[in-house]
């Protein structure tokens, strides 16, 4: 009983200096918080004078949410220290829920604030960043006479289709340039009239077209490279593509390789001649179409040369005897329809959604192998459920739920579930089971 009393009383007194701590960081946290959320409104106060009221929303919003909550974990802090005496458990709750509440409060100050950081950063870089776009519109500026160089040169080699890519990129690029140097001259003298939100807007806007005119000046020198190296893959898959002609010609030949033969020979003898301007893209595209198309059809032929597509006739024999199959498991089932279980029944509807989908199947060589091979499941489905529904008829007879005459039923009694069942029912209400058996 020692023993047990002494280790009693160290659990109490591990509980009691948890409950102490925890009291002292509900106190902490409670004065943390609302000291935050004190400088941060002042802060934001500020912030808003320099940024205008729609920068701000959010995080006076946040701000608001945070002092309603935390009114609730002030009122939790009372109740802790009023005279109405509380129990351990009591103060523990309300002391886990205090330092929960502050820590929402911190998450959402921080998220909302860092957002704001961001915004005032940028407004008092704003001199800055315009040097800087400057800067970049000026570079940018002087790689214009390269860029319609380029395309000048690229003209003569490649077809007008091709370079509808790049064509009009450098007077694009150059009016995006204006663009951005109007909007930096927005931008600083928004600023300087005090409307900081519409200064910010120009300054991005400014920012972005820069960015926008870059990477179309990059476009064209991205054109040229890609453009010799599409032309480099299209001489390869040229020669490729006319080894697999010779070899397809050594396979066997259906009317799908015949076709696709021709319609690569096509595609080999559309493209320009040399010196003509040429779209290397779009000439590499359709080659490797038309010779992927080639490679399906001689996998087609080999598989059907291993596999021989059966006739029709063949497939109509499969057919008829799934059908005949079909016949018996209906009648069988639609005749002892008290006895027979969900299993027989579900082979028997998978049997004849398959039969209702197998007959589009039968004309095309190229479906009419699974069109047999449907058949083939529908009568094996069809054989299933006769199998399924004979047993169940046969639990029934072992059970005693089915007379000769079919008038035991399962749950027993004439009339139940048996054969005769609905007729022998017909027959009580028509008053004439008395002559039958009389």
């Amino acid at each position: 009983m020692g023993f047990w009393g002494k280790r009693s009383r160290q659990a109490d007194e591990r509980q009691s200096a948890e409950d102490a701590d925890l009291a002292k960081r509900a106190q902490a946290a409670l004065v943390a918080t609302d000291e935050r959320i004190r400088s941060t409104a002042d802060e934001v106060a500020f912030a808003q004078a320099e940024l205008g009221d729609e920068a701000t929303r959010d995080v006076r919003q946040g701000i608001e949410a945070v002092r309603t909550h935390m009114g609730e974990a002030f009122q939790l802090h009372q109740l802790n220290h009023d005279d109405i005496p509380d129990t351990p458990e009591e103060l523990r709750t309300r002391n886990a829920r205090i330092v929960q509440l502050c820590e929402w409060a911190d998450d959402v100050l921080d998220e909302r604030t860092d957002a704001l950081k961001e915004q005032i950063e940028r407004v008092r870089r704003a001199p800055q960043i315009i040097e800087g776009v400057r800067r970049d519109a000026e570079r940018l500026r002087e790689r214009i006479p390269h860029a319609k160089a380029v395309v000048d040169r690229l003209t003569g080699r490649y077809s007008a289709a091709a370079m509808q890519r790049v064509s009009s990129n450098p007077d694009e690029a150059e009016q995006l340039l204006e663009f951005a140097a109007r909007s930096a001259g927005v931008a600083e003298r928004r600023r300087d009239d005090g409307r900081t939100p519409e200064s910010l807007a120009a300054l991005e806007t400014s920012t972005e077209s820069v960015r926008r005119a870059k990477a179309i000046l990059d476009g064209v020198e991205d054109f040229e490279i890609e453009a010799m190296r599409a032309q480099s893959t299209l001489a390869d898959v040229v020669a490729d593509s006319r080894g697999d002609i010779a070899a397809a010609r050594r396979e066997p030949q259906t009317s799908g390789v015949t076709s696709a033969v021709a319609a690569l020979e096509r595609a080999l003898s559309d493209l320009p001649g040399p010196g003509d301007p040429t779209d290397p893209f779009d000439d590499l595209a359709k080659l490797r179409e038309a010779n992927a198309a080639l490679d399906d059809a001689v996998a087609k032929a080999r598989d059907r040369a291993a596999n021989p597509v059966p006739s029709i006739t063949h497939v109509r024999h499969e057919i008829d005897a799934a059908d005949r199959a079909l016949s018996i498991a209906r009648s069988l089932i639609s005749g002892h329809r008290g006895h027979i279980g969900a299993d027989a029944r579900t082979r028997l509807a998978e049997a004849e959604r398959l039969r209702i989908d197998v007959e589009p199947l039968v004309p095309s060589e190229d479906t009419r192998r699974e069109a047999q091979g449907m058949a083939r499941r529908i009568s094996r489905l069809a054989n299933e459920a006769m199998q399924l529904a004979q047993r169940d008829i046969d639990d029934d007879r072992h059970r005693g739920g089915y007379d000769d005459w079919g008038m035991g039923g399962r749950g027993g009694g004439m009339g139940g579930g048996g054969i005769l069942g609905p007729a022998v029912g017909g027959l009580l209400l028509g008053g004439i089971i008395g002559d039958m058996f009389d």
